[in-house]
């Protein structure tokens, strides 16, 4: 039975018309005389409105049997922003999904790790999104299995198990039923466009929504560097950021490069040096969290510019992201070192973290030698060269974070962790609160003592808050100098 039409499917069909690229993964529409679904923006002629429908995933259009479109590579767009924002069940399950957690750990894994049984984690998904986690966890397998065709010479056999499908005949089958093409056609149609390399890496192109401020965040992935772990590479405006990630299967290099400022694309240029394939999807999902590439800066700035306070600053700079982290564990330890350090301080004391306790790599790679080291090696390394009182907050929280005391997962309960940060000593609310906003990826974090604007002057600004310190910040081209240079 087709959906109902709604007032909403109206606006939603203007955005279609208008090919508004705005709202590109917030939601898909398909086309019942092509038996196709695409993304808002796709250059394709509109087709007529009674013929489409509106679907809240690209999973649920897929399950009403529609195949993907050639042109737009509906699979391809940004993750909507709304999983971000939200904090509910949905929204943490979104995030673990999108992490690869189905697919190594099953429906039941997703819903212990929510606190729901698996039954309620399928029935909220279906309601808001037309999909269950299995479905939701397919497409994503599905557009994996996608790049790894097309963009690597890994065997057919390989990429079927590297893209988490349990066997070759559902491999073809998915491909099959979504692109309408066999997984060797699809390959053949990408010969001449991108040559195959895996020894030189998978590259991708990570997309974003809307104008991106790249100088900004690259800045501060530089500035913030742990030598072993990351570095940059070039002059501003050309610089290549590298750093390795700790990965459920393996370990990886990731390059990330800078767009120039003439460049008008709505992507990231990246490439992914994988240890084991089968980590491909969960790189990527950390890498866009790092990268804040999933934010909305359309509603950050149509909330912040109503401020006079706040309007000129987001005029300056428009699509500014708010950074996240590749691994929250690491980004927590990261905070706990930075409290009162110069930014080249801190790093210098997570790089000493790194050459003492980090896994080393099979080979350097140029710089890059280690990944950072995990929570529960750090609980029982010595940290001789952590002055006190740091050491003994990262003893507590590496400890807390070994044991799951503390969880800083993507589908973490943001208040829960908070309240458990907040319970171990030495960590205090700034700490906590930029643990939040990093690790957790909360866009509605204010650190009062970073601006010196009062909270309850910001109530304004919510859900957007992070957003707005970020803003402030820059006001001034160093930040005071008795806040954590680290934020």
């Amino acid at each position: 039975m087709e959906p109902t039409p709604t007032p909403l499917d109206d606006s939603r069909y203007q955005a279609v018309s208008s090919r508004d690229a705005r709202f590109d993964g917030e939601f898909f529409f398909g086309v019942a005389s092509t038996g196709i679904y695409c993304r808002p923006s796709c250059p394709a002629v509109t087709p007529k409105r009674v013929n489409v429908s509106f679907y809240a995933s690209a999973a649920a259009a897929q399950g009403a049997g529609f195949r993907a479109c050639r042109r737009c590579r509906p699979d391809a767009v940004p993750g909507s922003a709304e999983w971000n924002v939200r904090a509910d069940l949905v929204g943490r399950a979104m995030r673990l999904i999108g992490d690869g957690v189905v697919d190594r750990e099953g429906v039941e894994g997703l819903a212990d790790r929510l606190g729901y049984s698996a039954r309620q984690v399928h029935r909220q998904l279906t309601a808001e999104l037309g999909a269950g986690p299995v479905a939701l966890a397919r497409a994503q397998r599905a557009h994996t299995a996608r790049i790894l065709l097309t963009t690597t010479s890994l065997p057919v056999t390989e990429i079927a198990f590297a893209a988490g499908f349990g066997s070759v005949r559902q491999f073809n089958d998915t491909v099959r039923e979504i692109y309408a093409r066999t997984p060797t056609a699809l390959r053949d149609d990408a010969r001449g466009r991108r040559a195959p390399a895996t020894t030189a890496g998978i590259p991708l192109r990570l997309a974003h929504r809307g104008p991106y401020a790249a100088r900004e965040i690259f800045d501060d992935l530089q500035r913030h560097a742990v030598p072993g772990v990351e570095e940059t590479r070039g002059a501003p405006g050309a610089r290549l950021f590298r750093r390795t990630l700790r990965l459920p299967y393996g370990t990886a290099v990731v390059e990330v490069r800078e767009p120039a400022p003439a460049h008008r694309g709505r992507w990231l240029d990246c490439r992914l040096h994988l240890s084991d394939p089968r980590d491909l999807a969960t790189a990527v999902q950390r890498t866009r969290r790092l990268f804040d590439l999933d934010a909305d800066p359309y509603a950050v700035a149509d909330r912040l510019r109503a401020d006079p306070l706040l309007r000129p600053l987001v005029d300056a700079r428009p699509g500014l992201r708010s950074p996240g982290a590749a691994d929250g564990d690491e980004l927590a330890v990261r905070a706990v070192l930075a409290r009162g350090r110069s930014a080249g301080d801190a790093a210098a004391l997570a790089g000493g973290l790194v050459a003492a306790c980090g896994k080393p790599l099979a080979a350097p790679d140029g710089t890059l030698t280690h990944v950072f080291p995990d929570a529960g090696t750090l609980a029982g390394a010595a940290l001789d060269d952590v002055p006190e009182p740091d050491r003994r907050a990262l003893r507590a929280l590496t400890t807390a974070l070994a044991d799951g005391t503390v969880r800083l997962d993507p589908g973490a309960d943001r208040d829960a962790a908070e309240r458990a940060l907040l319970a171990l000593p030495g960590i205090d609310a700034r700490t906590a609160g930029h643990i939040r906003m990093r690790a957790l990826g909360d866009p509605d974090v204010f650190l009062a003592e970073d601006t010196g604007t009062p909270v309850e002057n910001t109530a304004a600004w919510r859900p957007w808050r992070s957003y707005a310190r970020h803003y402030l910040r820059l006001r001034s081209p160093e930040p005071r100098p008795d806040t954590p240079k680290d934020a």
